[in-house]
């Protein structure tokens, strides 16, 4: 990861509708994560943005894998942008994962029968 990615786990808690932007040339796909990383260890709820040209298929991809309610892990950039004197923050997503369940120790699953 660069110094300015990041990574994030979180329940996927909503998907917004796709978004045509800059006259079709791009697609914008929004969703949030709710998570305990927030003040204290409170819930917290961040959005993410996934940007792609009009022909690429990554929005394509996040919708069919993914859904609310869907532990994920966010690989992220922080973005700062300006327009007329204003500055605007962005958590941009790069990728997004179902999230890896913790596995038992080794020696753990040993000792186990097989189900069947």
């Amino acid at each position: 990861m660069s110094d300015t990615e990041t990574k994030m786990t979180g329940t996927i808690s909503a998907i917004l509708p796709t978004e045509s932007i800059s006259e079709g040339k791009y697609n914008k796909q929004v969703f949030a994560i709710t998570n305990n990383e927030g003040y204290e260890g409170k819930e917290a709820t961040f959005a993410f943005e996934l940007f792609e040209k009009s022909d690429g298929d990554k929005i394509e991809k996040f919708l069919k894998y993914n859904k609310v309610g869907a532990l994920v892990d966010v690989k992220y950039e922080i973005r700062c942008n300006e327009n007329k004197g204003r500055y605007f923050t962005s958590l941009s997503a790069w990728s997004v994962f179902k999230a890896e369940a913790e596995e038992a120790p080794a020696d753990e699953a040993l000792d186990e029968e097989p189900p069947f």
